[in-house]
């Protein structure tokens, strides 16, 4: 894998600074940062309240993302971008995961900001229609991470059963998203609605920095089950 030349990104979270770096001779699109994990980060680190300071006041946001005691998950973590921001917002039982392909990628930015993180995080090979892969990372997670996952329509189905197994009853699933591909995204969310319900982050909520046009933020639940 060759990193040399290949543009690099560095993304402030609080008072700490990731730096990421693509793989542009690659030909898997998990070695480049993608917008709709930069706009899911900074979303994240916008609303995440403190977790050395549990007084501060209450936002919209301060039940969704409180991290005490939670699990985490990411789906097609790609470079790491959004699971080591999440680390650092204070969600420290996280696993990364993605196509064996992908790995050297990750494991490559994951040491590169191992000082800033203090350490490794944990990652996992994970192919979404592998259901002994799913059922080895030790289900289910308060919260599946996933950002701009949704561009190829024969992986849609395997990707929202993933979600569906790996989250909670009661948990959530927050998603960066980007219209990619038309037919993946009519499937996608044909499928999600029979799951899930969700709800879009209203444009004012993402961190003005990293507000797009073309890329948002969703929050999933489980559907409930009639009894």
């Amino acid at each position: 894998m060759k990193f040399t030349g290949s543009p690099g990104i560095d993304l402030k979270i609080k008072d700490k600074t990731l730096s990421l770096q693509q793989d542009n001779s690659s030909f898997h699109v998990g070695t480049s940062v993608w917008s709709g994990s930069l706009v899911l980060s900074k979303f994240l680190d916008r609303w995440t309240p403190p977790s050395t300071n549990p007084t501060t006041t209450p936002n919209r946001y301060s039940t969704l993302l409180d991290f005490h005691n939670r699990r985490a998950i990411e789906l097609g973590t790609g470079c790491g971008v959004t699971g080591m921001a999440l680390y650092l917002l204070g969600l420290t039982d996280i696993v990364l995961t993605d196509i064996h392909a992908v790995m050297p990628a990750l494991k490559h930015n994951l040491k590169r900001n191992k000082q800033v993180l203090g350490k490794m995080l944990k990652t996992a090979i994970l192919y979404w229609s592998n259901e002994d892969q799913i059922n080895g990372v030790n289900p289910p997670f308060d919260y599946v991470i996933a950002a701009d996952v949704v561009y190829i329509e024969e992986s849609v189905g395997a990707l929202v059963k993933a979600m569906e197994m790996l989250v909670k009853d009661d948990g959530v699933v927050l998603l960066g998203y980007q219209l990619r591909s038309p037919e993946a995204d009519k499937l996608f969310w044909e499928i999600c609605g029979e799951a899930f319900v969700s709800e879009k982050v209203p444009k004012e909520d993402l961190h003005p920095e990293y507000c797009y046009e073309e890329t948002d933020v969703f929050i999933f639940r489980k559907k409930k089950k009639n009894l």
